[in-house]
């Protein structure tokens, strides 16, 4: 498998980042949901930092994988894809981006309107990005919830849109994304 996209498939750099940004967020729905169940205490502070670290590696991957994009152009669609299509698809994965971006900026920033440190893995502690203000911290954690919200839902539309390509189209779309080359393994 080649490092580079190809006109068809990506490749495994692409592949790779997208994979690992796909199960960090699964660990942060996991470790955000398990957050919610616990009383306060120094569990669930470990909890938080654990999340907010995960986060920053998110935000961090995110960068490099629209970087690597940006050097790299993504594989055709398919040719036999509407034009509504092509620009759900478009529309669909630059919301996708933002909302990776996005949502560790706002949780960090809620962190920062906390006076709460985001450190990272506890190897380093990060800047805080505003000064502390309830207002800020209340307003920062509500559009941090609303935009992880939207991430779940847009994420189970790229999911089933990738599932349709697959079984539906028979097209190469979700192969394109698998480290599987060999078409009769999947």
């Amino acid at each position: 498998m080649s490092l580079r996209n190809s006109r068809t498939r990506y490749g495994s750099i692409a592949q790779l980042f997208h994979w690992v940004i796909v199960v960090l967020i699964i660990t942060q729905f996991v470790l955000a949901s398990m957050e919610h169940d616990l009383p306060p205490g120094l569990e669930k502070l470990v909890l938080l930092a654990r999340h907010k670290s995960v986060g920053i590696t998110v935000l961090a991957l995110a960068i490099l994988r629209l970087l690597w994009r940006w050097l790299n152009p993504s594989p055709e669609l398919p040719r036999s894809m509407p034009g509504w299509e092509r620009l759900a698809a478009r529309v669909s994965h630059f919301l996708l981006y933002a909302l990776i971006l996005t949502i560790p900026l706002t949780g960090w920033m809620m962190s920062s309107a906390k006076n709460y440190s985001v450190s990272w893995f506890g190897l380093f502690t990060l800047p805080n990005l505003v000064s502390p203000n309830e207002n800020s911290f209340d307003l920062f954690h509500e559009t941090h919830e609303f935009l992880a919200t939207v991430l779940f839902y847009l994420a189970l539309v790229h999911l089933a849109a990738a599932l349709k390509h697959h079984f539906y189209n028979r097209d190469n779309v979700l192969r394109g994304m698998l480290p599987v080359k060999d078409k009769s393994r999947f």
